[in-house]
């Protein structure tokens, strides 16, 4: 059960699922209940149309219910449901209380820490927490994504038994996410104007208080004056995040030339390119579970600076893959400080930028391969099946 699938699919935890799906149908059979519009790959739900102008919290209840209630049918009865964010979790739950099926809950992030989607959600921002707080506690087992994720899990729901909370890493396939030369005849950094013989820095990611977009544009202000900058930013969580986010890269770009923002969706090979061709991939992100694309700029043979925050760590290994950043929410002009010297001393360092490329390709490959991650996830199902149901 999850809120994203292809082709609608925006977020690492559309990613994760997507991947996850692929590998799990190799194992057990799965069928998937998402949101959006029909596709043939899925089930898919839309909120009740009488909640069209709702706030979106409520519209998300009304999918929850249309997905716990299509969840077991006498001809396929699920044994298991696993839902993925806030958005999910209530379909699960009530799937699991209906039908009398355990439910695995994936925590990708936590509603107690973005409190910033209260700008998004308003008073919605109270259902969602609500929402999770009940999934989560009344889950058969939750998976969270990285071990940093599990206690904050556990921090944030102490009445959680930790028995109960298991470790499953996000992955990443090398096969897609490979170091790639660009195509002279359709190169995306061409047709951006991005200069070959200058050092680059990208991002990817979407434009949300959690992902620090505008503290990567405050530091880009650092850079040396030959750094390029290309921000692959879209989907502003509110319009008031998209303009101060805008306000930001009009004063980069009137400052200093090699500022590329492409709002876009790009399809993956296009990314591909803009991650292998970059001098350092930056994450600033103030809140990152474990964060997906940083494992996409290491498969792909690229440096990574990044922030110390939730799971990065252990995806970023500090001084063998990339440069962790301290982040400090009380002195965000510190943190932007040293992400411009981090990306600074890899642009004056190529051999050091290139063996930290070399070496979290490899850690890609060795550690988070999404066929190790499916059969981790198989077991959770298991010994959710195992056990004796008490409701």
């Amino acid at each position: 059960m999850t809120r994203e699938y292809p082709p609608e699919v925006y977020g690492g935890a559309g990613v994760h699922v997507t991947e996850l799906v692929a590998q799990l149908r190799q194992l057990c059979e799965v069928d998937v209940h998402c949101m959006g519009e029909p596709r043939e790959t899925a089930f898919a739900h839309q909120p009740d149309p009488a909640l069209a102008e709702a706030n979106p919290a409520l519209a998300t209840l009304s999918a929850d219910l249309r997905m716990a209630n299509a969840a077991y049918t006498p001809d396929r009865p699920a044994t298991v449901v696993h839902s993925h964010t806030w958005y999910a979790g209530m379909a699960g739950h009530l799937a699991s209380m209906l039908h009398g099926v355990p439910h695995v809950l994936t925590a990708h992030s936590l509603e107690p820490m973005r409190p910033w989607k209260a700008e998004q959600l308003g008073g919605g921002y109270q259902v969602s927490l609500w929402v999770e707080r009940t999934a989560v506690l009344g889950a058969d087992a939750v998976i969270a994504v990285s071990s940093g994720m599990r206690s904050d899990v556990l921090s944030a729901y102490p009445e959680l038994d930790p028995a109960r909370v298991h470790v499953v890493k996000n992955g990443i396939d090398t096969d897609v996410w490979y170091p790639a030369s660009p195509d002279p005849t359709e190169s995306v950094l061409a047709e951006l104007g991005v200069d070959p013989s200058r050092p680059m820095v990208a991002f990817v990611g979407r434009i949300t208080r959690q992902k620090g977009v505008p503290h990567l544009v405050a530091a880009a202000h650092r850079f040396y004056p030959d750094v390029q900058l290309v921000l692959c930013a879209g989907a502003p969580d509110t319009p008031e995040i998209g303009e101060e986010v805008k306000a930001g890269v009009d004063a980069l770009a009137a400052e200093r030339s090699g500022v590329f923002w492409v709002r876009d969706f790009l399809p993956v090979h296009e990314i591909r390119e803009i991650l292998s061709a970059a001098t350092a991939f930056v994450c600033p992100s103030v809140y990152e579970p474990l964060g997906i694309v940083n494992l996409e700029a290491m498969a792909c043979g690229t440096a990574v600076v990044a922030s110390d925050v939730g799971g990065i760590p252990e995806v970023v290994d500090d001084g063998v893959t990339g440069t962790l950043v301290h982040y400090d929410a009380a002195d965000p002009r510190g943190f932007e400080e040293r992400l411009a010297d981090a990306v600074n001393a890899l642009v004056e360092d190529p051999a050091k930028g290139a063996r930290f490329g070399t070496a979290g390709r490899q850690r890609c490959i060795d550690e988070f391969s999404w066929a190790r991650i499916a059969e981790q996830t198989l077991q959770v199902y298991r010994s959710v099946s195992a056990q004796p149901r008490t409701t």
